[in-house]
């Protein structure tokens, strides 16, 4: 059985130049989008969203990436929990089983980078015909105190610890863009470093790294041998056509 992992970007999902206001109508497409999709197919899927406007004004406030706070820490996960609730609630409205999985109690870092992960919960979800949806959000660090972990980290690890067939990574534009507005319809390690500086993407506040960052994990898990897609899921469709498996927006490939 195949599986695919879905990363929605919090600028899809809310409204990233406010402080914790979710797009829901944007939520409610997208989950009856996976909803018809699962009618068709018996693929497994897990399901990560960004924080948006529900993680990201706190995590600036707070300074989490250049030091621990613990109030900030709180009201981070708090925030993005919030979020993570509604998505969750929007999937099983529209007839598909979810549940949450958050990276604060999953997830211990070092340094930023992932050193224990508890998937067990998760491969019962699956096993059960569930969607386990995570979210970016801010996680213990054994040397740091803190650290805020992207969805987009989290989709490399659990594509390799799951052997993921599909990854796709919906943001707010039409794929990886040059600086022309153009979208870039492949890029691999070796295009990379030439277009890496006129990257563009959402102009809206981020703390993990804006496109520049999504395009890098994923050329890492590429170069382990998984491919993935960048494309526009605020367009009404296009995440139904990544699940069914149709070219849209920009490949990262390793060749």
């Amino acid at each position: 059985m195949s599986l695919i992992i879905l990363k929605t970007g919090g600028s899809v999902i809310t409204e990233k130049g406010s402080i914790s206001r979710a797009r829901e109508a944007e939520i409610n497409r997208i989950s009856t989008e996976i909803a018809t999709f699962r009618k068709d197919s018996d693929s497994q899927i897990i399901l990560v969203h960004g924080a948006g406007s529900f993680g990201h004004p706190q995590a600036l406030k707070y300074k989490l990436k250049d030091g621990f706070d613990a109030q900030g820490a709180y009201l981070t996960h708090t925030s993005v929990k919030v979020l993570n609730s509604r998505v969750v609630e929007a999937l099983n409205n529209a007839g598909i089983h979810a549940l949450p999985v958050h990276p604060m109690s999953a997830c211990l870092l070092e340094n930023g980078k992932i050193i224990d992960f508890h998937l067990g919960q998760i491969k019962v979800m699956l096993e059960k015909g569930i969607i386990p949806v995570l979210h970016g959000d801010v996680v213990m660090d054994r040397a740091t105190g803190t650290s805020v972990l992207s969805g987009d980290r989290i989709i490399p690890y659990l594509a390799l610890s799951f052997k993921a067939s599909m990854i796709g990574a919906g943001s707010d534009v039409d794929g990886v863009l040059d600086e022309k507005g153009s979208v870039i319809k492949k890029i691999t390690p070796l295009n990379f470093l030439d277009l890496k500086k006129n990257i563009k993407g959402s102009g809206a506040i981020d703390v993990t790294g804006g496109m520049g960052g999504k395009v890098s994990e994923l050329l890492e898990l590429a170069g382990k041998g998984v491919d993935s897609r960048i494309f526009n899921a605020s367009r009404k469709g296009i995440v139904s056509r990544f699940l069914y498996g149709e070219d849209v927006g920009t490949l990262i490939s390793n060749k």
